[in-house]
């Protein structure tokens, strides 16, 4: 599988409580179970009127696939090719 970085404009997303937070995790969680093991949330970050979730991934169609699902919109979608951290510079 390949890692992505979907960015959703969610307009308030910033100022939602708790409860809705937790509420849209459901909703992916609910998608994930269905599409099964060809894709996996990994986390994501919410960020003004955005969110930037980081996706484990067979292909850009699973991630539309679950953003249907979901009720979540995409934005857009950015296949990772590297992963550095303060650790890559010991290398």
């Amino acid at each position: 599988m390949d890692r992505f970085i979907i960015e959703r404009d969610i307009p308030g997303i910033g100022e939602f409580s708790l409860t809705e937070l937790c509420g849209a995790a459901r909703a992916s969680n609910k998608a994930l179970a269905t599409l099964g093991p060809s894709i996996q949330w990994q986390h994501s970050y919410v960020a003004g009127e955005k969110t930037f979730c980081v996706y484990l991934a067979e292909s850009e169609e699973e991630i539309h696939k679950h953003a249907e699902l979901s009720g979540i919109p995409v934005s857009n979608i950015t296949k990772i090719s590297q992963i550095i951290d303060p650790l890559t510079a010991n290398n």
